[in-house]
């Protein structure tokens, strides 16, 4: 039996090209690597899943290449590459800073910093979760990291910049990883897909893309679990929102239909359904928000980028953005939010979500009386 391979590790980038959503961060790296501007330590800083560790091995094997080429990329074919590719590198060390936090720990590191490399012209070092450091080890770096020979240098990773202390912060050149969009995960999904010959419904992929919330790592976790679960190679929208628990859009839809239309009864029905389903009314009640949130943003078309969903749902929320004026969408959203605030609170929390749906219900009416009120002033004015 073949050993599997998560997507994660299998499809992960081996060059700056390949890094995804993270251009600004690739430029500069490969800028300095031309100019020879290379820094004597870096600090990448940015959320879980978006490529700083892969970043650091990826400037780690370029800076030792013997061959770069014509893009300043590594070429993997060197005797440097290939020893890095096959994790026998002896100038790349990677240190986990989670398990490996004392003095001594950081100690052993500094007395490896001392002797110069065999072959190649740098030694890197590469300490991950650099924030879990101890202040006493922090402090048994500061000087190494102040004045290190010139054949080493240091990249350092971290979700947390704010642990950290200035001292150190102050030595590195500090890298920013942004969250990845949607549309570039999407598409990074796409061509996976299409490499391991699975048959992928866009607005699947699109569905993993935002429920992992600019992590590219969780995304890949995610296509992988729901491949597994689809059990062959198609991979549909219905399996991926079953297998996710993630309430379908057409149900806000529906709900929103039901409110324009000042349908209590309808709008009741169809939250009770949602419950039945095993949704959450708070689930529900922010997933609404959004739905109103979108809805809003389709009403002007300088701001109609700002919503993230594929071109077939994009006219949908068209078309109901034209059924619903602004004082509704704005009452609607003031209704939920306020719902969601005090949601927790509640003692009866269906009851909560209920009296929000009622008072979304009757806004359509309300709005239209004061409209008939003020055209009424305005015949007596």
């Amino acid at each position: 039996m073949e050993n599997f391979v998560v997507s994660a590790r299998k499809y992960r980038p081996s060059n700056f090209k390949s890094v995804v959503g993270q251009g600004h961060i690739t430029t500069t790296l490969k800028n300095a690597i031309k100019n020879n501007h290379l820094a004597q330590a870096f600090l990448f800083c940015g959320p879980r899943g978006v490529g700083k560790t892969t970043c650091a091995r990826i400037l780690a094997k370029t800076i030792n290449c013997t061959n770069l080429t014509a893009e300043h990329e590594a070429c993997n074919e060197c005797d440097s590459c290939k020893a890095f590719n096959n994790n026998a590198s002896f100038n790349v060390h990677e240190l986990d800073a989670a398990s490996n936090n004392s003095v001594e720990d950081i100690r052993n590191l500094v007395e490896q910093v001392r002797y110069a490399p065999q072959q190649g012209q740098y030694k890197i070092y590469i300490i991950d979760e650099v924030h879990m450091l101890s202040n006493q080890a922090f402090n048994a770096f500061l000087k190494t990291l102040e004045e290190p020979p010139k054949y080493a240098i240091f990249i350092l990773a971290t979700t947390e910049k704010h642990k950290i202390i200035p001292t150190i912060l102050s030595r590195c050149q500090i890298f920013d990883f942004n969250r990845i969009q949607i549309a570039d995960i999407a598409q990074h999904l796409k061509y996976i897909a299409a490499e391991e010959k699975i048959e992928a419904e866009e607005e699947a992929l699109r569905l993993i893309a935002t429920k992992a919330d600019g992590a590219l790592r969780d995304a890949l976790s995610i296509f992988d679990l729901i491949v597994t679960f689809s059990a062959g190679n198609k991979l549909t929208y219905q399996e991926t929102i079953s297998n996710l628990h993630i309430l379908d859009y057409d149900y806000y839809f529906k709900v929103l239909d039901a409110l324009l239309a000042g349908s209590i009864s309808d709008v009741l029905l169809t939250f009770d359904e949602i419950l039945k389903k095993g949704f959450d009314g708070h689930n529900f009640i922010t997933g609404l928000s959004e739905h109103l949130r979108d809805l809003m943003v389709c009403k002007d078309p300088a701001t109609i980028e700002l919503i993230q969903v594929s071109e077939s749902a994009k006219e949908r929320y068209l078309l109901q953005s034209q059924k619903a004026g602004v004082s509704f969408l704005l009452s609607a959203l003031n209704i939920c939010n306020q719902c969601d605030i005090n949601y927790k609170a509640s003692k009866n929390q269906r009851l909560h979500v209920e009296l929000a749906l009622m008072k979304m219900a009757k806004l359509p009416q309300a709005i239209s009386l004061v409209v008939l009120a003020q055209e009424e002033s305005k015949k007596k004015g």
